[in-house]
């Protein structure tokens, strides 16, 4: 098992507060969410502008669906910043409003969600997001070979949400999942990588691969629909694929991923669907927020039967 954890291998630079004393401006910029008992166990993100002016506009993952959201209503309140979503927070087809607070300790978002009497209130902390000043300039080398496939068992995966067992499986060497399985984690972790993965998705069943336990580079059966933000090959809902090659249902398809700093490559059955761009930041299948350290990948499982029988992570350095 490979860990590649040395901060030796990345640069960073991290926004800090404008001052002392936090004023409703400190609000601005893009922070990382860590969230006290999400369901879940999802990370959150959140960008707002213009705090300190009648301009203020926002957008955020994890309210409470899959995408990026411009969050329709966001005002300060003293030093509060209060953002809401008229959403279906208890249960599909019943309204109901979920409403966030957070004020700034110490540079730290911190806060608390409520969804009505009948739902707990959910805390939560938020750190800025880092600047990673890496792309992909062509003068990465590449490491050793991880496989993260035994072609035996689960070895070296685990549940994303605590207490929730693997019903995932391998048979006759391919790892598949269980209806509505839990999201798997490995346990290697890694910075700048180049990954392989072989796969097989149905028709109009979907899954995803967590780079760093945090980008989702989404798996779909969408063979012979235009190209789309939630489609198979996007970086969900931040980065629209530039083509659609997906395959035919039950046929074995290859990614090709590329991942520097926040510089993202994808490649399709050989076709290029997303070169060197960059990832805003979290998606909502993202449970690491710590984007100035090594993650993991993951795997969705709870949206339809998927198939694996490659994923090969070789690391790159310097």
């Amino acid at each position: 098992m490979t860990r590649l954890t040395s901060i030796s291998l990345f640069s960073i630079v991290l926004f800090t507060g404008a001052g002392a004393s936090a004023g409703v401006e400190d609000f601005n910029g893009r922070w990382n969410i860590t969230v006290k008992n999400e369901p879940k166990a999802r990370a959150w993100w959140l960008e707002v502008n213009g705090a300190g002016s009648a301009g203020i506009s926002g957008k955020f993952v994890g309210a409470p669906g899959g995408q990026l959201d411009v969050i329709p209503q966001i005002r300060t309140e003293g030093n509060e910043l209060v953002w809401v979503f008229e959403r279906a927070y208890q249960r599909p087809g019943v309204q109901s409003k979920g409403i966030y607070r957070a004020r700034i300790e110490g540079g730290q978002l911190v806060g608390t969600r409520d969804t009505g009497p009948a739902n707990p209130r959910l805390s939560f902390t938020g750190k800025r997001a880092p600047v990673l000043r890496e792309t992909d300039d062509g003068k990465w080398k590449a490491g050793k070979p991880v496989s993260l496939l035994n072609g035996k068992d689960m070895g070296g995966w685990y549940s994303r949400v605590p207490g929730q067992s693997v019903t995932w499986f391998v048979q006759d060497g391919v790892m598949k999942n269980g209806e509505k399985a839990v999201d798997i984690v490995s346990e290697a972790k890694f910075w700048n990588f180049k990954m392989r993965v072989e796969f097989k998705v149905a028709d109009r069943s979907n899954s995803g691969i967590g780079l760093r336990g945090r980008y989702e580079v989404q798996i779909y059966g969408d063979h012979g629909r235009a190209p789309d933000g939630h489609g198979n090959g996007a970086v969900y809902s931040r980065i629209v694929p530039a083509v659609n090659a997906t395959l035919p249902q039950d046929q074995w398809q290859v990614f090709e991923i590329t991942l520097i700093g926040r510089q993202v490559t994808v490649v399709l059955n050989g076709k290029t669907l997303v070169d060197r761009k960059e990832i805003e930041g979290l998606t909502a299948m993202a449970h690491d927020p710590n984007e100035d350290q090594p993650g993991p990948i993951s795997l969705q499982g709870d949206h339809g039967p998927v198939a694996f029988r490659k994923i090969e992570v070789t690391p790159l350095v310097r």
